[in-house]
């Protein structure tokens, strides 16, 4: 019998759809692929495909190509159907989610007032930010009402994935400004992912929130201000990781590791072999 026959359908769904949901970012088409060996149930795998793979996408900030620029596909730019809002060339498009490519693209009436002049502003402000400090990085802003308030989601997702090395790492955040008079509160969410599979099955994952007031004053300050203090709490973040992996490659090769190896009274060099650890 080969593997997943003896499972009902009814057995099978909600355990395709946990491996579904497991799948580290950039690997979610591979997942599905090797899923497709184990349970040899093509219309079931099509279907739970389809439904967690827009659930993957929009939690993972997957970029596209379009016009020359990059677009975010998020829940914030959804516009229901597999169609999302790209707020740069005020165009619709289908995102096919386990391809990852984009088609079929419309025009999007957009009032063009004085929010949507924010709106280009914070982004302006923020892609230069992300150009200079995220080698591989993008970000989208999008724009909400609720009743007379103005709601901006900046999106940052920057991702390095190298399966032919065994590795893939994504780090994305969003940040929601709802502006009123004289300050706002601005708060964002971090999540950074990392899988290295040559020899092991590592996951690391790491998220964490903030939220800081931000004085209004004018349009042009504000996005100085904004990009401020996304810098600041990215630093933050990276520091505090950089530290936490220090230590805890030194638990790991200089106490943990060192006690278990055989006593051959010479000397090993740490260092040399910390050094050596692929990143």
């Amino acid at each position: 019998m080969r593997p997943g026959q003896g499972l009902l359908p009814l057995e099978k769904a909600p355990l395709v759809c946990s491996l579904l949901l497991q799948a580290p970012p950039g690997e979610f088409a591979q997942v599905v692929q090797d899923l497709r060996a184990l349970v040899h149930d093509e219309e079931l795998l099509r279907r739970e495909a389809a439904r967690v793979g827009a659930w993957h996408s929009k939690n993972h900030f997957p970029p596209v190509q379009i016009n020359e620029h990059t677009v975010l596909v998020t829940r914030y730019n959804d516009l229901g159907g597999n169609r999302f809002f790209d707020p740069q060339d005020k165009l619709s498009f289908a995102f096919y989610h386990l391809s990852g490519v984009a088609s079929e693209y419309r025009l999007h009436d957009v009032l063009l007032d004085e929010g949507e002049l924010q709106r280009g502003a914070l982004h302006k402000g923020l892609k230069e930010y992300v150009s200079c400090h995220f080698p591989t990085g993008n970000c989208c802003v999008f724009r909400k009402n609720a009743r007379k308030t103005q709601i901006f989601v900046a999106c940052i997702e920057a991702h390095q994935y190298q399966p032919s090395g065994c590795w893939n790492g994504l780090w994305k955040s969003d940040w929601t400004l709802a502006l009123t008079p004289v300050t706002t509160q601005v708060t964002g969410i971090f999540l950074l992912q990392m899988h290295y599979f040559n020899g092991a099955n590592l996951h690391v994952t790491v998220s964490k929130s903030v939220s800081e007031p931000l004085n209004v004053t004018d349009q042009s300050q504000l996005s100085i201000d904004f990009v401020k203090l996304v810098k600041a709490e990215d630093t933050k973040l990276h520091m505090a990781i950089l530290e936490n992996m220090q230590a805890l490659s030194e638990d790991i090769w200089g106490k943990n590791l060192r006690r278990k190896l055989p006593i051959t009274r010479t000397f090993i060099n740490w260092n040399r072999l910390l050094n050596e650890q692929p990143l």
